[in-house]
């Protein structure tokens, strides 16, 4: 198969082999084809408003251009990697498989693939930031789902991963779930700050007047383009990569920090919660071993995540303008970090379908006296006593508790109005009660029980 290069009049010897190999970007760019179509089909209308494509010329062009687009929607079209890139690729399809012969060479006119690639890149982003928002949402209301079928359960709340004061688990899984809301909204906007320009060119601009650019949506061409306003930004920039690159981050370490809850959970040491067989694994060992790989593998990629943000980052630091061939690795990066997040997302969604709390195990932890700590104080200084001074009782009747191995509930007036006169064993057993500590915090928004 004989292959046409966009460029090549300057040379006189074939580019070397081995030159051909480290520079090619199909096997990654193969992903924007649909969107260098999209972009060629927006190209050619705008070359026959300039009158540089006649209407026959404008035809073959389009309906070769409309079938390569509709056989990657179907799944049926087929790389040759042997190209350089996807254009070339395209460009050559429909020369020779689409017969429309030299016409498909006027495809480049007033065209460069510096301006192309950012083109079919943005359009990209554009669509898969649109599917991660929808995931995005889809794994909130399950999680929605399963504090609302949970509402009635308290949990120990930790800080330092130490046992801290009783808590909703409702709320605490809205926590996480205010944490996708941002996640959403970081996205979106980051989407808000894409330009669909087309017309830079190589750097310069292009003999067509910026007035040709502004095409008006069609159903073929859902996403209407403006004429860019800096033809050196428009083909320079990646700030858009690494804007979503790090929103994706972002994501991704608050999908991490949710796995490492559930992995704590149904861990022997906590036995809050019992994830579905169908999304754990065993050991090829240890007959006993029920795995939470998919929590951990959604935690590991989280470092991938992370990796690719900073390589593309470290990529553009140093580049001159406009536009370099370095900026060529940015895709695999960006291609990497939609598909973890797209993927963590929907196995987490179906994963968190099929959780189930233990609520006995879960009870146990709340007999820790320890827990209501806090509550006690808040009691003491409820009736006069200083903040600071509540504190200091508290802490050595707590410390006593220890020394004496005894429970609170179990000491008499006597004993615990040592340490303050208000004290009483009928006062300290009614707030040692977690729905009661939970009910009785009134700075957190509550969520309506039902």
């Amino acid at each position: 198969m004989k292959k046409t290069k966009l460029w090549g009049g300057r040379f006189s010897k074939k580019t070397h082999p081995l030159v051909e190999e480290f520079t090619k970007s199909i096997h990654f760019d193969k992903k924007l084809a649909e969107y260098d179509c999209i972009g060629s089909l927006y190209h050619i209308f705008i070359l026959k408003k300039a009158g540089l494509l006649t209407q026959n010329e404008f035809n073959k062009l389009f309906k070769g251009l409309q079938e390569i687009f509709d056989e990657i929607k179907k799944g049926h079209f087929k790389i040759d990697e042997s190209f350089e890139d996807i254009h070339s690729y395209i460009q050559h399809l429909l020369e020779i498989k689409k017969g429309i012969g030299k016409v498909a060479f006027k495809l480049h006119t007033c065209r460069s693939r510096n301006d192309q690639i950012a083109f079919d890149t943005k359009l990209y982003c554009h669509e898969k930031t649109n599917v991660i928002c929808e995931l995005l949402i889809k794994l909130q209301k399950t999680i929605i789902q399963l504090a609302n079928e949970n509402n009635k359960i308290v949990i120990p709340g930790y800080t330092h991963l130490q046992h801290a004061i009783p808590i909703s688990l409702q709320e605490y899984l809205f926590a996480y779930c205010k944490m996708l809301n941002r996640d959403t909204e970081r996205l979106f906007n980051a989407k808000k700050n894409i330009n669909l320009t087309l017309g830079a060119g190589a750097l310069a601009g292009t003999l067509i007047q910026s007035a040709n650019y502004n095409i008006a949506a069609t159903k073929s061409l859902p996403n209407s383009i403006k004429p860019t306003s800096n033809s050196i930004d428009a083909v320079s920039d990646r700030d858009f990569v690494i804007e979503i690159l790090s929103a994706l981050s972002i994501i991704g370490m608050h999908l991490s920090r949710l796995s490492e809850d559930m992995i704590l959970w149904a861990s022997k040491e906590f036995d809050f919660i019992d994830i579905d067989d169908a999304f754990c694994t065993g050991s090829s060992l240890m007959p006993n071993k029920k795995n939470p790989d998919v929590l951990e593998l959604v935690r590991g990629y989280s470092g991938q995540l992370y990796g690719n943000l900073v390589s593309v980052l470290v990529t553009m630091k140093g580049l001159p303008l406009a536009y370099n061939r370095d900026m060529q690795l940015d895709k695999e990066p960006l291609f990497s970090s939609f598909e973890i997040i797209q993927e963590s997302l929907k196995v987490l969604a179906e994963l968190f379908k099929n959780i189930s709390f233990k609520r006995e195990n879960i009870a146990r932890q709340l007999d820790d006296e320890s827990l209501y700590a806090t509550d006690i104080s808040d009691y003491l200084v409820k009736n006069k006593v200083p903040f600071k001074e509540a504190h200091t009782i508290v802490g050595n009747l707590i410390r006593h508790k220890y020394k004496v191995g005894k429970e609170l509930c179990e000491m008499e007036d006597g004993e615990l109005q040592r340490f303050h006169k208000l004290l009483t064993s009928k006062i300290i057993n009614v707030i040692i009660n977690p729905q009661t500590s939970v009910k009785s915090k009134k700075s957190v928004r509550k969520v309506k029980r039902s």
